[in-house]
């Protein structure tokens, strides 16, 4: 009887393993499939069509064309859906050549977290599928090394807006600059297809400075993501008031963000290491989001840009979501599970644009399991944004609502985003940047 269940147990993991060399081989049809997903047709729904107002009244109709956190916000009279025309937002030619050119060649590690072989485009274009178990760390591999602002984007002016989601009070706007340099696996802006000097082997920098109010002016944030996923960010906060460059502890990254509703970690849907999460794959969905043409939709006078551009107004209970179209996608629900058991939060669902691999939804749980945060990430074409953003097939960060259902409480984000390298000089990306910012 022990033999054969040696016997069964080295079988198993023979075809576990079997199983996941032959889920690795993508084709070209899947590189197509995975860039193209609407050459046949977009997804559709019963009566779900443009222009169509969805409400408290009539949302059950609609109930499996939503994430469930949206749905409870409709459901509870917190915000009302328009749905837009549906629309295609393709991803940089270059980098889908990339992702032919390397189809194949990377491939996961032993362990959560490492990969091998990673050149550039996106690493895993095949279907995901239920069958595979580490089909979600696949995904979180698409996510990190998706196309979000290209090789380079920045946004300016950025603002952000603290609100009491009860009221709508305004409690506090800070005006920012945010900057994102990929050092490398580069395929459009020179140099490719990496920066060098590189010694530290920085894959990514983000960037952020603060312009208002006048009690954090000049306040800087810098973190330096490293190609080996398993080594920790480096994190940098320059206080203007101090004076003074202050290295980050790694706990800091999920600590509130200069008193809003957003961990250093919730940036972009999630701004943290592929190995501080376990990945499950739970699905593909076709699900309500919000992609939009920026120039199409309801903008708000408030602010005044010398080239007269407008930014996404804000609606619904405290004035906490974006006032924007969704569209009908297909999606991917990943879910992320923290290493760390002291982590604030027990999980994070993200729902990954099947074409783009940006996450316009993504619901977060506090450590009892209870929703506790509903995040909208609002995305334009750039053809119908900056002129200079035409071409750029970059799919546009336009607004963000970060709502903290429980404290009854929201952060919103209103962008102008730049897709110009000239925006973003390595240099910016230096500790040393940060003192002489003053």
């Amino acid at each position: 009887m022990k033999l054969n269940t040696l016997a069964l147990a080295s079988a198993l993991a023979l075809a576990s393993a079997s199983f996941s060399t032959a889920a690795s081989a993508a084709s070209e049809a899947d590189v197509d499939n995975s860039f193209f997903p609407n050459k046949k047709g977009f997804p559709a729904f019963p009566g779900l069509n443009p222009g169509l107002v969805i409400n408290k009244a009539n949302v059950e109709q609609f109930k499996g064309a939503f994430d469930p956190g949206l749905f409870d916000m409709v459901k509870d009279g917190w915000v009302e859906i328009t749905i837009g025309k549906n629309s295609d937002f393709p991803q940089p030619k270059a980098y889908i050549d990339a992702t032919r050119k390397n189809l194949n060649k990377a491939k996961l590690g032993a362990k959560n977290g490492d990969i091998e072989g990673y050149v550039a485009g996106r690493p895993f274009p095949e279907e995901p599928d239920l069958k595979d178990p580490r089909a979600g760390e696949k995904l979180a591999w698409n996510f990190k090394y998706g196309v979000n602002y290209g090789d380079s984007g920045s946004i300016y002016p950025f603002y952000w807006r603290y609100r009491n989601a009860a009221t709508g009070q305004i409690e506090r706007t800070i005006k920012f600059e945010f900057h994102f340099l990929n050092f490398m696996h580069r395929v459009e802006q020179p140099p490719i297809p990496e920066i060098t000097p590189n010694p530290a082997k920085i894959y990514r920098g983000t960037y952020a400075k603060v312009y208002e109010p006048q009690d954090l002016k000049n306040t800087q944030l810098l973190i330096h993501r490293f190609e080996d996923d398993t080594k920790l960010d480096d994190a940098y906060l320059y206080l203007g008031f101090q004076r003074r460059v202050r290295r980050l502890a790694t706990g800091q990254t999920t600590d509130a963000f200069l008193g809003s509703d957003m961990m250093i970690e919730d940036f972009e849907g999630y701004n943290g290491r592929t190995s501080d999460m376990h990945w499950a794959y739970k699905g593909t969905v076709n699900i309500l989001v919000p992609f939009f043409n920026h120039n199409e939709q309801k903008l708000t006078d408030e602010y005044k840009e010398s080239d007269g551009y407008k930014f996404v107004d804000m609606h619904g209970k405290g004035n906490c979501m974006p006032n924007v179209t969704y569209q009908l996608r297909k999606s991917y629900i990943l879910e992320a599970t923290p290493v760390n058991p002291n982590h604030p939060m027990s999980k994070k669902v993200l729902y990954l644009d099947a074409q783009t691999m940006y996450a316009g939804r993504v619901l977060v749980y506090d450590r009892k399991g209870q929703l506790w945060k509903n995040f909208t990430i609002g995305k334009s074409h750039p053809d119908h944004h900056l002129p200079k953003n035409k071409g750029s097939d970059v799919s546009l960060d336009d607004s963000f609502s970060q709502i903290d259902m429980q404290a009854m409480h929201c952060t919103t984000g209103q962008f102008k985003v730049h897709i110009d390298a000239k925006l973003n000089p390595p240099d910016l990306f230096q500790v040393q940047n940060l003192r002489g910012g003053d």
